[in-house]
């Protein structure tokens, strides 16, 4: 079961398809559910943003002037001003969101409307005038920020809804994921500590190769998956991404109708 959610988390976690809402939809099929579950999946979230901190080792450092940073260049002030919205609607939301939306019939609403937004942002999306992380100004990175919010909906994806966002201010799909799995730290370790500090008591010392297995099967996963989704974003666009949630949050609406997920 670790070993099951550990891929689907690294899979998902950076890719437009919903990790927290594969997470909930798989849990559901395989009958692990409530508290130590969700526990357990803020454990391997963390398996999988330490890939994203390895791979940009280099531009995390340069953030807090540790590392030779372009002058004007994407700063520690962008990701701030990025990561306000989600704080605080996640913060003041978070009982209201754990008490309602985890659910697979969340989930499913989750998808759609994220796949539509996507396609959305492909047809809206012009001509891309931001080709690099050092060219996004603080305006692009108060809207993505701002779409961080739509994520806090399961099943909706941060990256599918951060990635839109920043075609929609003009990036290009490179520079649009990059900054959002940049973005991705700060937010899930804050999100994702927070909640580990109020549950971790959950577990005792029997379930610490549990959660070890699917920690470090979420990282090495997640690590294959960013550097994988980079190059394919070279070739394609987020469209087949909205097709295949559309594929899934109709599978999953049968299973929801026929009662094998609840």
């Amino acid at each position: 079961m670790a070993l099951i959610q550990g891929i689907v988390e690294g899979l998902t976690e950076f890719i437009p398809v919903s990790s927290t809402g594969h997470l909930i939809l798989a849990g559901s099929l395989l009958g692990f559910e409530g508290e130590k579950a969700k526990t357990f999946e803020v454990v391997i979230q963390l398996g999988a943003i330490l890939a994203v901190l390895i791979l940009y080792w280099k531009r995390v450092l340069s953030l807090f002037a540790l590392a030779p940073r372009k002058a004007g260049g994407l700063n520690l002030l962008h990701l701030i001003i990025a990561c306000i919205p989600a704080a605080v609607i996640g913060f003041a939301a978070e009982k209201y969101i754990d008490k309602y939306l985890f659910s697979p019939a969340t989930v499913l609403i989750g998808l759609v409307a994220g796949g539509i937004m996507m396609i959305y942002a492909e047809r809206r999306a012009g001509r891309a005038r931001t080709k690099n992380l050092d060219q996004i100004s603080y305006a692009q990175a108060f809207g993505v920020g701002l779409s961080q919010c739509l994520a806090l909906w399961p099943g909706f994806s941060r990256s599918g809804a951060t990635i839109s966002f920043g075609l929609m201010t003009g990036m290009d799909r490179k520079t649009a994921a990059e900054f959002s799995f940049i973005l991705a730290i700060p937010i899930m370790f804050g999100a994702s500590g927070l909640s580990l500090v109020k549950h971790i008591g959950i577990f005792d010392r029997s379930d610490l190769f549990f959660l070890a297995v699917g920690f470090i099967v979420s990282f090495i996963v997640a690590w294959f998956a960013v550097v994988w989704f980079l190059r394919l974003l070279q070739r394609v666009n987020l469209t087949p991404f909205a097709v295949y949630r559309f594929i899934v949050a109709v599978i999953f609406a049968i299973l929801l109708l026929q009662g094998v997920v609840k």
